[in-house]
Protein backbone atom coordinates (compact mmCIF):
# COMPACT_ATOMS: atom_id res chain seq x y z
CA UNK A 1 0.00 0.00 0.00
CA UNK A 2 2.91 2.14 0.46
CA UNK A 3 4.03 2.17 -2.50
CA UNK A 4 1.34 3.53 -4.32
CA UNK A 5 1.24 6.72 -2.06
CA UNK A 6 5.05 7.65 -1.59
CA UNK A 7 5.16 8.95 -4.91
CA UNK A 8 2.78 11.90 -3.54
CA UNK A 9 5.85 13.57 -2.17
CA UNK A 10 7.83 13.44 -5.50
CA UNK A 11 7.58 16.69 -7.20
CA UNK A 12 8.49 14.59 -10.69
CA UNK A 13 5.96 12.50 -10.14
CA UNK A 14 2.97 15.48 -10.07
CA UNK A 15 4.90 16.68 -13.57
CA UNK A 16 4.34 13.37 -14.70
CA UNK A 17 0.70 13.20 -13.39
CA UNK A 18 -0.09 16.28 -15.07
CA UNK A 19 1.52 15.73 -18.30
CA UNK A 20 0.33 12.31 -18.65
CA UNK A 21 -3.29 13.92 -17.66
CA UNK A 22 -3.14 16.20 -20.57
CA UNK A 23 -1.85 13.57 -22.89
CA UNK A 24 -4.43 10.78 -22.24
CA UNK A 25 -7.17 13.77 -22.63
CA UNK A 26 -5.59 14.44 -26.12
CA UNK A 27 -5.52 10.97 -27.13
CA UNK A 28 -9.01 10.84 -26.11
CA UNK A 29 -10.36 13.29 -28.41
CA UNK A 30 -11.06 10.54 -31.20
CA UNK A 31 -12.38 8.50 -28.49
CA UNK A 32 -15.20 11.53 -28.08
CA UNK A 33 -15.99 11.91 -31.48
CA UNK A 34 -16.68 8.32 -31.84
CA UNK A 35 -18.82 7.73 -28.71
CA UNK A 36 -20.47 11.44 -29.76
CA UNK A 37 -21.43 9.77 -33.26
CA UNK A 38 -22.64 6.67 -32.14
CA UNK A 39 -24.76 8.15 -29.19
CA UNK A 40 -26.07 10.74 -32.04
CA UNK A 41 -28.04 7.67 -33.23
CA UNK A 42 -29.87 6.94 -30.37
CA UNK A 43 -33.19 8.43 -28.80
CA UNK A 44 -32.59 11.96 -26.89
CA UNK A 45 -33.37 10.12 -23.54
CA UNK A 46 -30.36 7.61 -23.63
CA UNK A 47 -28.07 9.54 -25.10
CA UNK A 48 -26.18 10.88 -21.63
CA UNK A 49 -26.80 7.32 -20.27
CA UNK A 50 -25.12 5.91 -23.15
CA UNK A 51 -22.26 8.81 -23.08
CA UNK A 52 -20.76 8.35 -19.40
CA UNK A 53 -21.44 4.44 -19.82
CA UNK A 54 -18.92 4.79 -22.57
CA UNK A 55 -16.10 6.43 -21.32
CA UNK A 56 -16.74 4.15 -17.79
CA UNK A 57 -15.95 1.72 -19.96
CA UNK A 58 -12.79 3.11 -21.44
CA UNK A 59 -11.87 3.95 -18.26
CA UNK A 60 -12.07 0.49 -16.66
CA UNK A 61 -10.12 -0.88 -20.10
CA UNK A 62 -7.34 1.46 -19.26
CA UNK A 63 -6.98 0.54 -15.69
CA UNK A 64 -7.36 -3.10 -16.43
CA UNK A 65 -4.81 -3.26 -19.16
CA UNK A 66 -2.32 -1.41 -16.61
CA UNK A 67 -2.70 -3.63 -14.35
CA UNK A 68 -2.11 -6.30 -16.43
CA UNK A 69 1.42 -5.00 -17.76
CA UNK A 70 3.04 -8.47 -17.77
CA UNK A 71 0.06 -9.53 -20.63
CA UNK A 72 0.48 -6.26 -22.10
CA UNK A 73 4.04 -6.72 -22.85
CA UNK A 74 3.05 -10.59 -24.33
CA UNK A 75 1.08 -8.94 -27.05
CA UNK A 76 4.36 -7.54 -28.33
CA UNK A 77 5.65 -10.87 -29.50
CA UNK A 78 5.17 -12.26 -32.93
CA UNK A 79 2.30 -14.26 -33.10
CA UNK A 80 1.31 -15.19 -36.76
CA UNK A 81 3.71 -14.44 -40.07
CA UNK A 82 2.50 -14.24 -43.57
CA UNK A 83 5.01 -13.84 -45.98
CA UNK A 84 7.03 -11.05 -44.60
CA UNK A 85 4.87 -9.83 -42.22
CA UNK A 86 4.55 -10.47 -38.70
CA UNK A 87 1.78 -9.92 -36.60
CA UNK A 88 1.92 -9.42 -32.69
CA UNK A 89 -1.14 -9.40 -30.82
CA UNK A 90 -0.76 -6.09 -30.61
CA UNK A 91 -0.93 -5.40 -34.44
CA UNK A 92 -3.94 -7.63 -34.95
CA UNK A 93 -5.98 -5.25 -32.59
CA UNK A 94 -4.71 -2.62 -33.78
CA UNK A 95 -5.67 -3.86 -37.83
CA UNK A 96 -9.19 -4.84 -36.54
CA UNK A 97 -10.43 -1.45 -34.68
CA UNK A 98 -8.68 0.29 -37.81
CA UNK A 99 -11.01 -1.26 -40.25
CA UNK A 100 -13.82 -1.53 -38.05
CA UNK A 101 -13.48 2.55 -37.52
CA UNK A 102 -12.89 3.15 -41.83
CA UNK A 103 -16.51 0.72 -41.98
CA UNK A 104 -18.00 2.81 -39.55
CA UNK A 105 -17.21 5.80 -40.19
CA UNK A 106 -18.15 4.79 -44.26
CA UNK A 107 -21.06 3.98 -43.15
CA UNK A 108 -21.91 6.62 -41.08
CA UNK A 109 -21.56 8.86 -44.36
CA UNK A 110 -23.25 7.30 -46.56
CA UNK A 111 -26.06 7.24 -44.01
CA UNK A 112 -25.72 11.06 -43.87
CA UNK A 113 -25.61 11.44 -47.47
CA UNK A 114 -28.89 9.20 -48.18
CA UNK A 115 -30.58 11.51 -45.73
CA UNK A 116 -29.85 14.62 -47.50
CA UNK A 117 -31.03 12.99 -50.53
CA UNK A 118 -34.26 12.68 -48.79
CA UNK A 119 -34.05 16.24 -48.91
CA UNK A 120 -34.25 16.01 -44.70
CA UNK A 121 -38.12 13.96 -44.83
CA UNK A 122 -36.30 10.82 -43.78
CA UNK A 123 -36.54 9.55 -40.36
CA UNK A 124 -33.79 9.69 -38.36
CA UNK A 125 -32.25 6.04 -38.00
CA UNK A 126 -31.95 5.12 -34.36
CA UNK A 127 -30.00 2.13 -32.72
CA UNK A 128 -30.63 0.23 -29.85
CA UNK A 129 -28.29 1.11 -26.36
CA UNK A 130 -26.86 -2.31 -26.72
CA UNK A 131 -25.62 -2.07 -30.11
CA UNK A 132 -24.42 1.22 -29.48
CA UNK A 133 -22.24 -0.11 -26.12
CA UNK A 134 -21.35 -3.09 -27.88
CA UNK A 135 -19.69 -0.66 -30.80
CA UNK A 136 -18.33 1.48 -28.01
CA UNK A 137 -16.75 -1.06 -26.05
CA UNK A 138 -15.12 -2.72 -29.36
CA UNK A 139 -13.08 0.69 -30.44
CA UNK A 140 -12.75 1.54 -26.60
CA UNK A 141 -10.64 -1.53 -26.46
CA UNK A 142 -8.25 -0.08 -29.16
CA UNK A 143 -8.43 3.38 -28.07
CA UNK A 144 -7.49 2.11 -24.52
CA UNK A 145 -4.68 -0.05 -25.38
CA UNK A 146 -2.80 3.10 -27.83
CA UNK A 147 -3.48 5.21 -24.14
CA UNK A 148 -1.55 2.30 -21.86
CA UNK A 149 1.54 1.99 -24.54
CA UNK A 150 1.94 5.61 -23.73
CA UNK A 151 1.41 5.57 -20.47
CA UNK A 152 3.66 3.15 -20.03
CA UNK A 153 6.15 4.56 -22.11
CA UNK A 154 6.03 8.10 -20.50
CA UNK A 155 5.68 6.66 -16.28
CA UNK A 156 6.68 4.06 -14.36
CA UNK A 157 5.08 4.37 -11.48
CA UNK A 158 1.20 2.60 -11.84
CA UNK A 159 -0.09 4.88 -9.50
CA UNK A 160 0.43 8.07 -10.95
CA UNK A 161 -0.77 6.39 -14.75
CA UNK A 162 -3.77 4.73 -13.01
CA UNK A 163 -4.39 8.99 -11.64
CA UNK A 164 -3.76 10.58 -15.00
CA UNK A 165 -6.60 7.55 -16.40
CA UNK A 166 -8.82 8.48 -14.15
CA UNK A 167 -8.53 12.55 -14.05
CA UNK A 168 -8.52 12.44 -17.64
CA UNK A 169 -11.73 10.50 -18.33
CA UNK A 170 -13.50 12.66 -15.56
CA UNK A 171 -12.28 15.82 -17.57
CA UNK A 172 -13.81 13.98 -21.12
CA UNK A 173 -16.95 13.33 -19.24
CA UNK A 174 -17.91 16.91 -18.69
CA UNK A 175 -16.34 17.73 -22.41
CA UNK A 176 -18.29 14.72 -24.09
CA UNK A 177 -21.78 16.75 -23.64
CA UNK A 178 -20.73 20.07 -25.38
CA UNK A 179 -18.93 18.31 -28.23
CA UNK A 180 -22.14 15.74 -29.25
CA UNK A 181 -24.39 18.28 -29.23
CA UNK A 182 -21.68 20.75 -31.17
CA UNK A 183 -21.06 17.94 -33.49
CA UNK A 184 -25.09 16.20 -33.68
CA UNK A 185 -26.07 20.29 -34.94
CA UNK A 186 -23.61 20.96 -37.29
CA UNK A 187 -23.80 18.70 -40.42
CA UNK A 188 -20.48 20.01 -41.88
CA UNK A 189 -18.78 19.38 -38.56
CA UNK A 190 -20.06 15.59 -38.23
CA UNK A 191 -19.04 15.06 -41.70
CA UNK A 192 -15.42 16.93 -40.94
CA UNK A 193 -15.80 14.09 -37.59
CA UNK A 194 -16.42 11.63 -39.50
CA UNK A 195 -13.31 12.11 -42.14
CA UNK A 196 -11.15 12.08 -38.89
CA UNK A 197 -12.23 8.69 -38.02
CA UNK A 198 -11.52 7.41 -41.27
CA UNK A 199 -7.50 9.23 -40.77
CA UNK A 200 -7.32 7.73 -37.76
CA UNK A 201 -8.51 4.33 -38.97
CA UNK A 202 -5.92 4.22 -41.97
CA UNK A 203 -3.30 5.29 -39.20
CA UNK A 204 -4.31 2.30 -36.94
CA UNK A 205 -3.62 -0.31 -39.89
CA UNK A 206 -0.60 1.41 -40.33
CA UNK A 207 0.33 0.73 -37.30
CA UNK A 208 -0.76 -3.09 -37.18
CA UNK A 209 1.66 -3.15 -40.53
CA UNK A 210 4.45 -1.55 -38.30
CA UNK A 211 3.79 1.68 -40.80
CA UNK A 212 3.92 4.38 -38.08
CA UNK A 213 2.33 7.81 -38.50
CA UNK A 214 3.56 10.21 -36.29
CA UNK A 215 0.60 11.44 -34.53
CA UNK A 216 1.40 14.93 -34.36
CA UNK A 217 0.90 14.93 -38.50
CA UNK A 218 -2.38 13.84 -37.97
CA UNK A 219 -3.06 15.84 -34.88
CA UNK A 220 -1.82 18.86 -36.65
CA UNK A 221 -3.84 17.97 -39.85
CA UNK A 222 -7.34 17.73 -37.59
CA UNK A 223 -6.82 20.85 -35.51
CA UNK A 224 -6.44 22.79 -38.94
CA UNK A 225 -9.00 21.28 -40.27
CA UNK A 226 -11.10 22.36 -37.15
CA UNK A 227 -10.32 25.66 -37.39
CA UNK A 228 -10.85 26.30 -41.01
CA UNK A 229 -14.64 24.82 -40.51
CA UNK A 230 -14.84 27.50 -37.52
CA UNK A 231 -13.77 29.87 -40.08
CA UNK A 232 -16.73 28.39 -42.53
CA UNK A 233 -19.42 28.74 -39.75
CA UNK A 234 -18.69 31.89 -38.55
CA UNK A 235 -18.86 33.51 -42.16
CA UNK A 236 -22.23 31.77 -42.70
CA UNK A 237 -23.39 32.84 -39.93
CA UNK A 238 -22.70 37.07 -40.75
CA UNK A 239 -24.23 36.12 -43.80
CA UNK A 240 -27.26 34.84 -42.80
CA UNK A 241 -28.47 37.91 -41.75
CA UNK A 242 -27.47 39.59 -45.17
CA UNK A 243 -29.37 37.18 -46.52
CA UNK A 244 -32.62 37.13 -44.77
CA UNK A 245 -32.78 41.37 -45.22
CA UNK A 246 -32.44 40.60 -49.33
CA UNK A 247 -35.35 37.74 -49.22
CA UNK A 248 -37.58 40.52 -47.38
CA UNK A 249 -36.87 43.40 -49.62
CA UNK A 250 -37.50 40.99 -52.58
CA UNK A 251 -40.82 39.83 -50.74
CA UNK A 252 -41.54 44.00 -50.49
CA UNK A 253 -41.06 44.15 -54.31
Amino acid sequence: MSHWIEWVTEPEAWIALMSLTALEIVLGVDNIIFISILVGRLPPAQRARARYIGLGLAMVMRIGLLLSLAWMMRLTDPLISITRWEFSGRDLILLIGGLFLLVKSVLEIHNALEREGDDGHGAKPTASLIGTLAQIAVIDIVFSLDSVITAVGMVSDVPVMVLAIVLAVGIMMFAAKPIGDFVDTHPTIKMLALSFLILIGVALVGEGFELHIPKGYIYFAMAFAVAVEMLNLRLRKQRQPIKLKKELVRDDQ
